[in-house]
């Protein structure tokens, strides 16, 4: 099994990319991470139906990414709020399946809803807003600190 984070944007910042390797080399051998990033779609003004348009294209392409029986989370603000217990509960099920798990973000405009549609579930990890690339580091130690709790690793305090 494995967990892949599928995301928009390919030219991260150093930082983005040293915190994301950071928590994902921590992860055991048996659950690797693997990140694909999407090429974002251009977006030449800031016309709704342009940017409809492109949030269309990037959803083709993180769908195109996705292993065809992989379970599909999509990251958004508007999912479901859980709680780190909760995303280890979810984590543990997801293992026990056996079968990946791909991590959708989208780009600077969010996630099309055909990617949200298709989604087997849609996770909030916050209500705030944040920039898509720093979610790939805040989904890196979530996942870090789930598969913590599962193992009873102190790095997770209650």
């Amino acid at each position: 099994m494995k967990l892949h984070v599928v995301s928009v944007g390919h030219k991260a910042p150093d930082w983005i990319s040293s915190g994301f390797q950071e928590y994902t080399r921590r992860m055991p051998r048996e659950l690797p991470v693997v990140l694909t990033e999407i090429r974002p779609a251009a977006r030449p003004s800031k016309n709704a139906a342009q940017i409809n348009r492109a949030r269309a294209t990037e959803a083709d392409r993180i769908l195109a990414a996705v292993p065809s029986d992989g379970v599909k989370v999509a990251l958004d603000e508007r999912g479901k709020t859980i709680t780190t217990a909760e995303l280890a509960g979810r984590l543990e099920d997801w293992m026990s399946d056996g079968r990946d798990v791909c991590f959708l973000i989208g780009g600077a405009d969010g996630l099309d809803g055909a990617v949200r549609d298709r989604a087997d579930f849609v996770l909030s990890l916050s209500r705030l807003t944040m920039p898509h690339a720093l979610v790939r580091v805040v989904l890196a130690e979530q996942l870090y600190r789930a598969i913590s709790i599962i193992r009873k690793h102190p790095y997770h305090r209650d």
